[in-house]
This record gives structure tokens, C-alpha cells and sequence, in this order.
């Protein structure tokens, strides 16, 4: 009995149930709340305050911050579209107010760093912003699938320990830091695109891209004795697996494997590098 009782609440809801839409807006709203709360002590707390102001980002870390903002705002966006679609929302409500969480959410922290004399609003951020939640919006729009979905990777690399300040100082705080780890993908299920019965339907092709060589925003800013690193980008494609399309009865299975679709899976990637070259890994995460 308690384990059917959990296959129904995990189960998407047919029709409307106003129980599960007032969980949805409260769940949202407590812990969006205290998020927020939580990063404006422990990032912006001890640090000035100004006029709310822009600044022009665009160059620093070739651009893998806005590769992050894409990344975000989709899946927070699509975490919100499918909690309404749980509470039997429409499909209208679930574009207008589930799809926008990540969007709200972003623009909130972007109000932070306009307010702080440290950084600035930055317009790049706001564009990567809407672009995330436009990919959601457009696909369930026009396919009513999401066929291309953004994933992340991250591995570890020697330019932490040149600057653990910026970079981190524990894994942990390099995932979220260290561009120099991160990889960000665009992940296209092929079956979707070609109906072809030859491809499972989970199997996807990545296209990824990430940087190399950073211990700073700015190519121009030096730092001790390592301004002479070589920063480029960097180029993948690869195969993945489209965790939603595993076939699975349990709706509480189902739910934990839309939550790790958000990771690109471990597989054999080829690279191009910005600076030249090429190279086969074999396991690329």
C-alpha cells in the first residue's frame, strides 16, 4: 500500500488538483526564497552596495560563464514546466509560469550583482538568460518534445591549485568555479529528429564546448608568474543517453532519471582544440 501510495504522488495528475498546484507555488516559493536569502549573505553580505548599474562581461571567460546561464535557466525552467504539468496545470500554464522559474530566478541574482559595487548587471547574462528558457518554450512549441536538451560535465584540472581563491579550493567549489573543468553540452536525441527504428530511442549525439587555460576572466589581467597560460576552447561531440526515454513503469523512477538527465554520461569524445590540434578520449567527462 505504500509503495503504490508513492507511484501516485510521483504520477502526473490527468486534471487540475489544486492540492498539488498550492504545493507546487509554496515549495517554489520557500526555497526560491531562501535561496535567494542565502546567496545575499554569503556572496554579496560583505561586500559595498551602489546604484543599481551594467556592466560589459562578454569577453571573460570565453564566454563559459553564459554557457551556464543557458544551462541553468533551461533546467530550472524545465524542473518548473514539469512540477506544474505533475499538478495537472495546461500546457499554457506550464510555458508561462513553470517554464519562466529559471528565467525569475536568474534575473533575481542578476539584480544582486547590479546593486553590488564588486560586480554589475550584466547584459550578456540576461540574453543567455532568455535563451535558456526560450530553448524549453520553442521545442514544446513546435515538437512538443524536448529533442536538443543542455547538459554539464565537470573534471578535475591542475588550475585550481593555481588560484583556489577564484578556482576553489575543494571539488565541491570547483564545479560550480573552475570553467576550466566544466563542459557544457547540447544533447540531440537522434530517433526524435529521424524516426529511424535502427537507433534506440534513447541514444543521443553531444555537442559540447568548453575552455582551457583560465585563471582569470581577463586574458589581460596577470596573476603572479602565470600570465603566459595558454587559454583556448574547446569543441566535443560524442554520444549520450536520453535518460527520460529509458521505459520504466515506476513514475518514482521516472522522476529520478529526469533529475540525472541533467548530466552528460561518461563516453568516448573526440576534441577539438581552439589553439590546434586534435584528440580521441576515450572516457570523457
Amino acid at each position: 500500500m505504500a509503495q503504490q501510495s508513492k507511484g501516485n504522488f510521483f504520477k502526473t495528475a490527468d486534471t487540475l488538483q489544486i492540492k498539488r498546484l498550492h504545493t507546487v507555488v509554496l515549495t517554489e516559493s520557500v526555497v526560491g526564497s531562501a535561496t535567494l536569502i542565502g546567496l545575499n549573505q554569503i556572496w554579496y553580505a560583505d561586500y559595498p552596495r551602489s546604484q543599481f548599474h551594467f556592466i560589459n562581461d562578454n569577453n571573460e571567460w570565453l564566454q563559459m560563464d553564459k554557457m551556464g546561464h543557458v544551462f541553468s535557466s533551461y533546467q530550472l525552467g524545465r524542473f518548473g514546466a514539469n512540477a506544474m504539468k505533475w499538478s495537472g496545470s495546461s500546457k499554457k500554464s506550464q510555458l508561462l509560469y513553470g517554464a519562466t522559474l529559471g528565467l525569475a530566478f536568474q534575473s533575481a541574482v542578476e539584480v544582486f550583482d547590479g546593486f553590488s559595487s564588486n560586480w554589475g548587471a550584466s547584459m550578456g547574462d540576461v540574453l543567455a538568460n532568455v535563451s535558456g528558457t526560450a530553448l524549453y518554450v520553442s521545442q514544446e512549441l513546435v515538437w512538443h518534445e524536448q529533442r536538443i536538451i543542455p547538459k554539464f560535465s565537470f573534471h578535475a584540472t591542475r588550475y585550481a591549485s593555481l588560484r583556489p581563491d577564484v578556482l576553489g579550493s575543494s571539488i565541491q567549489e570547483q564545479i560550480l568555479k573552475d570553467y576550466n573543468g566544466q563542459t557544457y553540452w547540447l544533447s540531440a536525441n537522434i530517433y526524435s529528429f529521424t524516426k529511424a527504428k535502427e537507433f534506440p530511442k534513447w541514444l543521443n549525439l553531444a555537442l559540447g564546448y568548453g575552455a582551457e587555460g583560465m585563471i582569470s576572466g581577463d586574458v589581460s589581467t596577470v596573476i603572479d608568474n602565470t600570465s603566459q597560460l595558454d587559454r583556448y576552447r574547446q569543441f566535443y561531440i560524442s554520444f549520450d543517453v536520453d535518460l527520460t526515454k529509458i521505459e520504466t513503469k515506476s513514475h518514482f523512477i521516472k522522476t529520478l532519471l529526469s533529475v540525472f538527465n541533467t548530466i552528460k554520461i561518461p563516453a568516448p569524445t573526440f576534441e577539438i582544440k581552439g589553439n590546434g590540434g586534435a584528440r580521441l578520449h576515450l572516457i570523457y567527462f
